[in-house]
């Protein structure tokens, strides 16, 4: 999951840049879907990689206008069978 805050007053911007270039995205980075928050403060983005070095290559096309956090995140339902697991192994 990547957090991008757009920098204060840059939204047009962000969205002129992405009309003109894309998403500027190296080989082996996939989006899959984002939301924009209501007040155009940040945008949540759910992409998709092995290698994490490819959102280093993504983000300097777009760090002079935006800010960014990367989560690792993890299907609720993989979770929830590592902790079932667990659960079952601490019960023996």
């Amino acid at each position: 999951m990547v957090v991008e805050r757009f920098k204060n007053g840059k939204t047009k911007e962000i969205y002129q840049r992405f009309h003109e270039k894309g998403r500027m995205m190296p080989e082996g980075l996939k989006y899959i879907d984002s939301w924009v928050s209501a007040n155009f403060e940040q945008c949540f983005q759910l992409m998709e990689c092995d290698d994490p070095c490819l959102f280093q290559e993504w983000i300097l096309h777009w760090q002079d206008i935006g800010e960014f956090e990367i989560i690792a995140v993890v299907p609720s339902k993989q979770t929830a069978e590592v902790v079932m697991k667990n659960l079952s192994e601490n019960a023996q």
